[in-house]
């Protein structure tokens, strides 16, 4: 398996988590991976950008939306993630 495989992989895992367990209304998952080469303890794991709305965010504190996307991944940090740029939006918050 490849890198780009690899990463192609953790991808696919951190979305299916997180629409099981968040139900986005959209969700873009982009692996930084490759600008963070070499980066001293990343223990080979990933650095990741992910937008998400979703409908459980509205009320919710930025905090909170970020305890909910973290808690759904917590597991993935352990083996896939080692750093995650976060924008969670409720939908009215989309323009």
């Amino acid at each position: 398996m490849s890198a780009a495989d690899g990463a192609a992989t953790r991808v696919e895992r951190m979305s299916a988590v997180l629409r099981e367990r968040l139900h986005p209304v959209k969700l873009e998952i982009r692996d930084d991976s490759a600008a963070h080469v070499g980066h001293v303890g990343g223990g080979g794991k990933g650095h990741f950008r992910v937008l998400i709305v979703s409908e459980l965010f509205s009320g919710k504190t930025l905090v909170q939306r970020h305890g909910m996307v973290h808690d759904a991944l917590a597991s993935l940090f352990e083996s896939d993630i080692h750093a995650l740029v976060l924008n969670a939006r409720a939908p009215e918050e989309m323009s």
